[in-house]
């Protein structure tokens, strides 16, 4: 049960990745609480990430910490 709440996750942060390159749809209510839900692990890492990177590594970084996660369980 974890395995799959871990991996629909990792999903949700994609997607709000993808949906970052197209700002129209970024407007929609359902892409607005889908963006609001990718965030909520994403702030901590990229408030410690220097501010002038020419792209935002934090959703691989998440990604990669729902992977390790999803190895334990």
């Amino acid at each position: 049960m974890i395995d799959w709440f871990l991996q629909i996750f990792i999903y949700i942060i994609i997607a709000d990745a993808l949906l970052s390159w197209v700002p129209e749809m970024r407007r929609q209510p359902w892409a607005e609480k889908l963006h609001q839900i990718a965030n909520a692990p994403q702030k901590p890492i990229r408030d410690l990430m220097p501010k002038d990177l020419p792209i935002d590594p934090t959703p691989m970084i998440v990604i990669i910490l729902i992977q390790m996660l999803m190895y334990l369980f």
